[in-house]
């Protein structure tokens, strides 16, 4: 259901309230595009239904569902409209189009055209977690992240976030652990890393289906190529590739979490129990690998928004706020 994670922890001055967070949803209603609209966003009813809840709550969880569609419109197109457009004005007026002149071109043939473009749709699930106060997003793309982000800050009154941050960064953990050759309690290492050198010259080295428990992979971090991705199993249950920004992808339930799972038991509510319980298990486990969370500000907008943050060094916040620090679930 979950393939991706981004996470968020929600700050402390914030009271869930499951119809409030409806209400705002209401607001922001997902509309197929326009005629001439390159562009629409909005939330749609998570179960499928056409007049369904915005934002359901199965087993004290809360599931959104955030779609997007884009019109289709590829350049060389667009240039070759462009072009005809040209050469209309020269053969009838012996001249042509100026720089600002093409531009205005480029406008009206982009309305032109939009009427007649394909559209790409595309869904995203957003889960937040109420009583761990934790708010996480299907996406490896921050940009779509920090999207949706905004549009839940500006809609909820108090409701603040800050991207989940740890004491000890996930490169220079991952790093030990591949030296090492000792993952953390509970997790393994798998076969597939990702190692990019940290000089000018971004060298990357790709390991797929690959043994990394070998002296190659030392020499590579002792060079100084450092990993970006790791792929991980947590207690035999759930796959996962961890970034060097605290993003999972490619996350994957295991047929040990399926073992006595009738296939009568499909359907919305059942996939989102075992989804969440598992990752909320997980993600704490993962954090305290890390060394715990680290302290970072609480702002109005999502700290990607504000600032990049890398690790406890780069935290942004005010010492003196005793509401900014937060502990993991």
């Amino acid at each position: 259901m979950i393939k991706n994670a981004i996470a968020y922890r929600i700050a402390p001055t914030w009271v869930p309230d499951l119809q409030a967070l409806e209400a705002a949803l209401q607001k922001t209603l997902f509309v197929e595009c326009g005629a001439t609209q390159e562009r629409s966003v909005g939330w749609v009813p998570p179960r499928g239904d056409q007049h369904g809840l915005l934002a359901e709550s199965v087993a004290g969880q809360w599931m959104l569902r955030f779609m997007t569609e884009e019109k289709l419109l590829p350049a060389s197109v667009l240039n070759r409209k462009v072009n005809e457009k040209a050469d209309a004005i020269e053969k009838a007026e012996g001249r042509k189009p100026g720089k600002k002149e093409k531009k205005e071109l480029k406008d009206e043939a982009k309305l032109d055209l939009l009427p007649m473009a394909f559209t790409k749709q595309g869904a995203m699930w957003v889960w937040i977690d109420p009583q761990a106060r934790l708010l996480l997003l299907d996406t490896s793309a921050q940009g779509r992240a920090d999207e949706i982000v905004s549009l839940l800050v500006e809609g909820l009154p108090g409701f603040s976030l800050a991207l989940v941050d740890t004491q000890t960064s996930p490169q220079a953990a991952m790093a030990h652990w591949l030296v090492t050759q000792e993952p953390p309690t509970g997790f393994s290492i798998d076969r597939q890393c990702e190692l990019v050198a940290a000089d000018e010259s971004k060298a990357v080295v790709r390991y797929a289906r690959h043994p990394l428990d070998i002296d190659e992979v030392r020499k590579h971090i002792e060079h100084g190529k450092l990993p970006t991705k790791l792929a991980m199993t947590w207690d035999d249950r759930v796959s996962f590739v961890l970034t060097d920004n605290l993003q999972l992808h490619g996350i994957t339930l295991l047929d040990a979490v399926m073992d006595g799972q009738s296939q009568d038991d499909g359907g919305f509510d059942t996939d989102v129990a075992i989804t969440t319980g598992e990752l909320s298990r997980m993600i704490p486990d993962l954090i305290e690998a890390l060394g715990g969370e680290g302290r970072i500000g609480l702002g109005n907008l999502p700290a990607s928004l504000q600032a990049t943050v890398t690790g406890p060094s780069s935290v942004a916040t005010d010492e003196s706020d005793s509401s900014a620090p937060w502990e993991a679930a």
